[in-house]
């Protein structure tokens, strides 16, 4: 039986549009992803780089200015819709599951996602989570093994009573190798207010 949930939040919680980003810069002139521009990418989501640093890579890469790379870094991020947020806080105020957020992520986004949708509504947001990850700021990022070997064992939840939702198929097979159970979801065709439904079986 499923007692803990571990959530992703990125097309999950809040809509993505995963291409965004690419078509923004291609705009700005860099239409190639070279594997230097991928390391950098992981590193800043990692918490192994600073905003400051990310940015004057790009910056002294190419001709472009500070604010057109953070639009075009931002454009992947699109609405948080409320209905998800009141799932969320009613799930948590049921009591019946540990819930903790596992996201991949950087400090760019989470502030504009701040900025998006306001202080009151986030923090009602992270409020649900007993534990709230975000990658840069613990140095690991999905689908790397360590990362939920870390939740598991900081918060000594058992693998075969956890449930772990994400959108990126490569992050739930990573997962379920660790004997957690996955809801891979698919964000075209389904929505985290289905959690039970979807997953019936676990419940």
């Amino acid at each position: 039986m499923i007692k803990n949930i571990i959530f992703d939040f990125g097309d999950i919680f809040v809509n993505l549009d995963k291409e965004a980003t690419y078509r923004e810069m291609a705009k700005l002139g860099v239409s190639k992803i070279t594997p230097e521009m991928i390391k950098v990418y992981q590193d800043y989501e990692k918490g192994l780089m600073e905003t400051a640093d990310f940015i004057d890579y790009f910056s002294s890469s190419f001709p472009i200015s500070e604010v057109d790379l953070v639009f075009a870094w931002n454009a992947v991020l699109l609405d948080f819709p409320e209905n998800r947020l009141f799932f969320l806080k009613k799930l948590a105020a049921s009591g019946k599951y540990r819930l903790f957020l596992l996201s991949n992520t950087n400090d760019l986004h989470i502030e504009s996602v701040k900025n998006s949708v306001g202080i009151s509504f986030f923090t009602e947001f992270k409020n649900c989570f007993e534990q709230f990850y975000l990658s840069h700021e613990i140095n690991l990022r999905k689908p790397d093994t360590e990362i939920y070997e870390f939740v598991l064992k900081s918060n000594l939840l058992s693998p075969d009573e956890t449930l772990f939702v994400d959108d990126l198929k490569e992050n739930t097979d990573s997962a379920k190798l660790l004997g957690i159970h996955v809801w891979n979801l698919n964000p075209v065709t389904e929505n985290v207010t289905e959690l039970f439904k979807k997953n019936s079986h676990l419940f």
